[in-house]
């Protein structure tokens, strides 16, 4: 039995679309351990999502798998039937979609979509799943459950649909829970309790979280570790800690200095990441960061970069940091 509850390992996937192959992960590999906490961070088409969804085995079509391992809790993912992924998620794992009042069924009551769940994946016949219902209701905040069953989504405002949408993801007490961008239309008061209260249902039944967004302020609130993503691979892997307060990747770095500070000196401009993502259809042949990166080489274009290990618990796919390597080495040898 493997150490780790999620094992991905050198994932490589594709959409074969009619205009050619676009390359949505590039080598990508994650652990996580019971109870942890990681944060995917990137900008849109970066791979956080896809990164996900195929630990679920939920990638469309025209998405493959083109090589690596998915392991989740003793499974080989990409080795299961559909009936065995069916099994699985809800059961040991669920996902907060993007945009609740997309994925709550507008014709269907509140209390029709949380007791599905329930029937589905467990034992419990409908009066028991209704009871459920009303205890997961009350668990994630939302007042007056009863009356909220009856309800239909367009009748809850933003940050309640978020919360059923908790509900349903939480109703068979998953091991791991995948929340995709779950804060993205809610304002900010909405927004910290909703991290809070994941928070605190993470403590009470000791479920692992991953989060997925390009909100730097969300991760360092919620995460342990923060995987770093640009174009399909995993450019900077670490400690929050490590992350925020010594990024090593330039991408990292202007992410960073990209969010507005409480500390910052008045009229003080933020400092945006020239240029655009790379085109997937066509990847550069080096670095995908290159063509943005102020402190671009000749190498950088010509050749992808090598994970550096900065500590045990922080890498960084970089050259920079293999030349600072050489160069320390170089200069340990002189003396």
């Amino acid at each position: 039995m493997s150490e780790y509850l999620v094992d991905i390992r050198n994932l490589r996937l594709s959409f074969f679309t009619p205009a050619g192959e676009v390359k949505a992960l590039n080598d990508v590999s994650i652990q996580m351990k019971q109870g942890e906490v990681l944060g995917i961070v990137g900008e849109s088409g970066s791979g956080k999502s896809v990164t996900a969804y195929s630990l679920m085995g939920l990638v469309p079509e025209p998405g493959r798998i083109i090589s690596g391992t998915i392991d989740f809790n003793g499974h080989r993912v990409t080795e299961m039937t559909e009936k065995q992924l069916r099994e699985m998620r809800g059961n040991e794992i669920s996902i907060i979609f993007q945009d609740p009042m997309t994925s709550l069924n507008p014709v269907y009551t509140i209390g029709n979509q949380i007791e599905e769940v329930i029937l589905l994946h467990t034992t419990k016949d409908r009066k028991a799943a209704r009871e459920r219902a009303l205890e997961l209701l009350n668990l994630v905040g939302i007042n007056e459950p009863h009356k909220r069953l009856r309800q239909y989504p367009h009748e809850l405002s933003g940050g309640m649909r978020q919360r059923v949408m908790i509900a349903i993801a939480l109703a068979c007490e998953p091991k791991l829970l995948i929340a995709d961008e779950p804060t993205t239309a809610l304002d900010v008061t909405i927004q910290a309790q909703i991290l809070e209260l994941m928070n605190d249902l993470r403590k009470k039944i000791g479920m692992s979280i991953i989060m997925i967004t390009h909100d730097l302020g969300v991760v360092a609130s919620m995460c342990e570790k923060i995987a770093v993503m640009y174009a399909g691979k995993i450019v900077e892997y670490g400690t929050a800690e490590e992350i925020f307060y010594n990024p090593q990747h330039e991408y990292t770095k202007g992410l960073l200095m990209s969010i507005p500070k409480l500390n910052a000196t008045e009229h003080e401009k933020l400092i945006p990441i020239e240029g655009t993502p790379v085109d997937m259809l066509m990847p550069p042949q080096g670095c995908p960061f290159a063509p943005r990166c102020n402190s671009c080489m000749k190498i950088c274009l010509r050749e992808m970069p090598p994970y550096t290990d900065i500590n045990a618990d922080h890498y960084s796919a970089c050259w920079l940091l293999q030349k600072e390597a050489y160069e320390s080495l170089k200069g340990g040898v002189a003396q």
